[in-house]
């Protein structure tokens, strides 16, 4: 399973393997066909069934549902409430001297990421 926490610049992203959540290197966003293609080297490459995605607002839903139409991907999407998720990942890094760096590189919006996977876990 793979989450992402997609936003316009970077889509942090996570990984559940063997009963354990990793945070990837987030794609840094050219444009939406660039990342989608590097989405889907992604999914392939990790032979991705489940494919989870935070949403937290109706414009963010309508830009990740014309996303989702550039994705060549063929297992199941689920979707999962991400409100607050950055905020909580910000809080977990909020005493980290290189904090700012992992704002800055998008390892935040994987931590974020990561935190979806947990929600969708919870609800599972």
């Amino acid at each position: 399973m793979i989450a992402i926490d997609f936003g316009l610049k970077k889509i942090g992203i996570a990984q559940y393997i063997n009963g354990i959540i990793l945070p990837l290197a987030p794609i840094i966003r050219r444009n939406r066909n660039d990342a989608a293609k590097r989405l889907n080297e992604l999914l392939i490459e990790k032979n991705t069934k489940i494919l989870i995605i935070g949403i937290a607002n109706e414009e963010m839903q309508r830009r990740i549902n014309h996303f989702i139409t550039l994705l060549n991907f063929s297992g199941e999407i689920k979707f999962v409430d991400e409100s607050l998720s950055s905020k909580e990942a910000e809080e977990m890094l909020q005493n980290r001297d290189n904090s700012h760096i992992m704002r800055k590189n998008g390892t935040i919006d994987s931590i974020s990421a990561m935190i979806i996977m947990q929600r969708y876990l919870k609800s599972n």
